[in-house]
Protein backbone atom coordinates (compact mmCIF):
# COMPACT_ATOMS: atom_id res chain seq x y z
CA UNK A 1 0.00 0.00 0.00
CA UNK A 2 1.75 3.27 -1.72
CA UNK A 3 -0.82 5.82 0.10
CA UNK A 4 0.29 9.15 -0.61
CA UNK A 5 0.46 10.83 2.81
CA UNK A 6 -1.01 14.42 2.67
CA UNK A 7 0.90 16.99 5.13
CA UNK A 8 1.35 20.32 5.28
CA UNK A 9 5.35 21.60 5.79
CA UNK A 10 4.91 22.27 9.82
CA UNK A 11 3.54 19.00 9.86
CA UNK A 12 5.98 16.93 8.14
CA UNK A 13 8.35 18.96 10.80
CA UNK A 14 6.40 17.37 13.82
CA UNK A 15 6.99 14.36 12.13
CA UNK A 16 11.05 14.85 11.29
CA UNK A 17 11.16 16.18 15.40
CA UNK A 18 9.83 12.75 16.43
CA UNK A 19 11.85 10.72 14.30
CA UNK A 20 15.30 12.48 15.08
CA UNK A 21 13.83 12.33 19.58
CA UNK A 22 13.24 8.68 18.77
CA UNK A 23 16.63 7.45 17.05
CA UNK A 24 19.04 10.02 18.99
CA UNK A 25 17.98 10.44 22.58
CA UNK A 26 14.91 7.82 23.35
CA UNK A 27 16.62 4.52 21.56
CA UNK A 28 19.94 4.87 22.61
CA UNK A 29 19.03 5.35 26.29
CA UNK A 30 16.82 2.39 26.16
CA UNK A 31 19.49 0.07 24.66
CA UNK A 32 21.74 1.32 27.20
CA UNK A 33 19.62 0.41 29.74
CA UNK A 34 18.70 -2.81 28.73
CA UNK A 35 22.40 -3.59 28.24
CA UNK A 36 23.03 -2.76 32.10
CA UNK A 37 19.94 -4.45 33.31
CA UNK A 38 20.68 -7.56 31.67
CA UNK A 39 24.32 -7.42 33.24
CA UNK A 40 22.25 -7.95 36.85
CA UNK A 41 22.13 -11.46 36.01
CA UNK A 42 18.53 -13.79 35.51
CA UNK A 43 16.96 -11.34 33.02
CA UNK A 44 13.03 -13.51 33.74
CA UNK A 45 12.75 -11.70 36.94
CA UNK A 46 14.55 -8.42 35.64
CA UNK A 47 11.42 -5.83 35.75
CA UNK A 48 14.07 -3.23 33.60
CA UNK A 49 15.51 -5.55 31.44
CA UNK A 50 11.65 -6.89 30.46
CA UNK A 51 10.13 -3.27 30.07
CA UNK A 52 13.20 -2.11 28.42
CA UNK A 53 12.98 -5.03 25.96
CA UNK A 54 9.07 -4.05 25.47
CA UNK A 55 9.73 -0.57 24.98
CA UNK A 56 12.24 -0.59 22.89
CA UNK A 57 10.10 -2.85 20.34
CA UNK A 58 7.32 -0.12 20.89
CA UNK A 59 10.48 2.48 19.82
CA UNK A 60 11.49 0.78 16.83
CA UNK A 61 7.58 -0.01 15.27
CA UNK A 62 7.42 3.97 15.87
CA UNK A 63 10.54 4.40 13.91
CA UNK A 64 9.63 2.37 11.06
CA UNK A 65 5.94 3.96 11.02
CA UNK A 66 7.18 7.69 10.91
CA UNK A 67 9.93 6.57 7.95
CA UNK A 68 6.93 5.33 6.40
CA UNK A 69 4.89 8.35 6.79
CA UNK A 70 7.72 10.41 5.97
CA UNK A 71 8.60 8.64 2.73
CA UNK A 72 5.29 8.72 1.45
CA UNK A 73 4.96 12.54 2.53
CA UNK A 74 3.51 14.91 -0.34
CA UNK A 75 3.91 18.28 1.42
CA UNK A 76 1.22 21.09 0.58
CA UNK A 77 1.97 24.62 1.58
CA UNK A 78 -1.31 26.29 2.78
CA UNK A 79 1.13 29.33 2.63
CA UNK A 80 1.02 29.00 -1.40
CA UNK A 81 -2.88 28.53 -1.80
CA UNK A 82 -5.55 30.81 -2.72
CA UNK A 83 -8.67 30.64 -3.83
CA UNK A 84 -12.55 30.18 -2.35
CA UNK A 85 -12.66 26.29 -3.42
CA UNK A 86 -11.75 23.84 -0.44
CA UNK A 87 -8.87 21.87 -0.68
CA UNK A 88 -6.47 20.14 1.63
CA UNK A 89 -4.85 23.24 3.58
CA UNK A 90 -7.84 25.11 3.37
CA UNK A 91 -9.21 26.88 6.59
CA UNK A 92 -13.07 26.83 6.77
CA UNK A 93 -15.64 28.91 8.45
CA UNK A 94 -19.07 26.71 8.00
CA UNK A 95 -22.19 27.58 9.07
CA UNK A 96 -24.31 24.95 11.09
CA UNK A 97 -27.94 23.66 11.19
CA UNK A 98 -28.23 25.78 14.94
CA UNK A 99 -26.65 29.07 12.86
CA UNK A 100 -23.48 27.81 15.04
CA UNK A 101 -19.97 29.49 12.97
CA UNK A 102 -17.41 26.71 13.19
CA UNK A 103 -14.05 27.00 11.56
CA UNK A 104 -11.51 23.71 10.94
CA UNK A 105 -8.50 23.29 9.09
CA UNK A 106 -8.28 20.37 6.82
CA UNK A 107 -4.79 18.85 7.61
CA UNK A 108 -3.13 15.36 6.89
CA UNK A 109 -4.38 12.58 9.02
CA UNK A 110 -1.05 13.10 11.09
CA UNK A 111 -1.99 16.54 12.18
CA UNK A 112 -5.34 16.05 13.51
CA UNK A 113 -6.17 18.26 16.24
CA UNK A 114 -9.51 18.70 17.59
CA UNK A 115 -8.86 21.16 20.07
CA UNK A 116 -7.14 23.06 17.49
CA UNK A 117 -9.94 22.86 15.07
CA UNK A 118 -7.48 20.39 12.81
CA UNK A 119 -9.17 18.05 10.88
CA UNK A 120 -8.16 15.25 8.74
CA UNK A 121 -8.70 15.65 4.88
CA UNK A 122 -9.85 12.09 5.28
CA UNK A 123 -12.44 13.02 7.68
CA UNK A 124 -16.62 12.83 6.87
CA UNK A 125 -16.87 16.75 7.13
CA UNK A 126 -13.62 17.73 5.29
CA UNK A 127 -14.93 14.53 2.22
CA UNK A 128 -18.20 16.85 1.82
CA UNK A 129 -16.21 19.79 1.96
CA UNK A 130 -13.80 19.32 -0.59
CA UNK A 131 -13.29 20.84 -4.15
CA UNK A 132 -16.77 23.06 -2.90
CA UNK A 133 -16.90 26.92 -2.43
CA UNK A 134 -17.97 29.46 -0.14
CA UNK A 135 -21.59 29.88 -0.86
CA UNK A 136 -22.34 26.20 -1.01
CA UNK A 137 -24.64 24.49 1.21
CA UNK A 138 -23.11 20.71 1.86
CA UNK A 139 -24.63 17.60 3.07
CA UNK A 140 -22.64 15.73 5.43
CA UNK A 141 -22.79 12.48 6.79
CA UNK A 142 -22.24 12.50 10.77
CA UNK A 143 -22.61 9.49 13.09
CA UNK A 144 -25.54 10.90 14.64
CA UNK A 145 -27.00 11.45 11.32
CA UNK A 146 -26.88 13.98 8.15
CA UNK A 147 -26.40 17.73 8.33
CA UNK A 148 -26.46 20.33 6.23
CA UNK A 149 -23.89 23.15 6.35
CA UNK A 150 -22.90 26.16 4.59
CA UNK A 151 -19.47 26.52 3.73
CA UNK A 152 -18.70 30.92 5.01
CA UNK A 153 -15.54 31.37 3.96
CA UNK A 154 -11.96 29.99 3.22
CA UNK A 155 -8.77 30.98 3.40
CA UNK A 156 -5.17 29.54 3.21
CA UNK A 157 -2.36 30.83 5.47
CA UNK A 158 0.58 28.89 7.10
CA UNK A 159 0.33 26.72 9.99
CA UNK A 160 3.06 26.02 12.21
CA UNK A 161 3.69 22.64 13.59
CA UNK A 162 1.02 21.43 16.10
CA UNK A 163 0.14 25.16 16.10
Amino acid sequence: MNDKNYITPGGLRSLQQELKQLRTVERPQLTETISWAAGNGDRSENGDYIYGKKRLREVDSRIRFLLKRIENAEVIDPALLSGNEVRFGATVTILDEEDREKTYTIVGTDEVNLDKKRISWKSPLAKALLRKREGDVVTVRMPKGEEDVEILKVTYQALEAGA
